[in-house]
């Protein structure tokens, strides 16, 4: 599951995207120093994009996870056969990685260091994650990414997929009247990029 994504996005672009599909973002928090990150790992603080109690949208900073029941972080959370509510949010990204076990090589040591995929949107320079959000004891509000089946881009790499959304879905992502099965599902055959990263 994703455990690891990118965002090299300048603030500018993300208000001035989502402008452009009348969608207006407001800063209730100041407008944040978004530096390019090509790693944003679980616990790490990053950008969400929400519904406000104002009516309209705010782009807020947040943990990414909050702890489970046994402790271990809900960093990717099954979407099948959920509805949600009012918690809804976007999460921004222009890449996100899945690893798997090295192939061996005939004669070759053995590797132990997992190959690292990344995955970017095509015709996109970036996209959004559908998440939720929630407040959680101690460390207050958090995200965590939905999951869904794998498309076949992701399904040689991954049992499942995060849910990656087009812009057209970002709108009714966040309005808790659209059903969530109308726009949680696997991506588009060939609708993501493949890359293979040295690590």
């Amino acid at each position: 599951m994703c455990n690891d994504y990118r965002l090299n996005v300048d603030l500018d672009t993300i208000a001035t995207d989502f402008s452009d599909l009348k969608i207006r973002i407001d800063f209730p928090e100041g407008a944040p120093n978004l530096a390019p990150r090509d790693d944003i790992r679980i616990t790490d603080t990053a950008p969400i994009v929400r519904a406000s109690a104002g009516g309209g949208y705010e782009l807020v900073q947040r943990r990414w996870s909050w702890p489970g029941p046994t402790g271990k972080p809900v960093y990717n959370f099954r979407s099948d056969g959920r509805s949600f509510g009012e918690n809804r949010c976007l999460i921004p990204a222009d890449g996100f990685y899945e690893f798997t076990d090295p192939l061996p090589v005939e004669g070759g040591p053995k590797k132990r260091v997992k190959d690292k995929w990344l995955f970017t949107m095509r015709d996109h320079n970036w996209f959004c994650i559908a998440g939720i959000f929630r407040s959680a004891p101690e460390i207050g509000e958090a995200f965590t990414m939905l999951t869904t089946e794998p498309g076949p881009d992701v399904a040689p790499y991954h049992s499942r997929q995060i849910v990656v959304l087009g812009r057209n879905d970002w709108a009714r992502w966040l309005d808790p009247a659209t059903p969530a099965v109308e726009i949680l599902e696997p991506a588009a055959p060939g609708s993501l990029v493949v890359t293979k990263v040295n690590r």
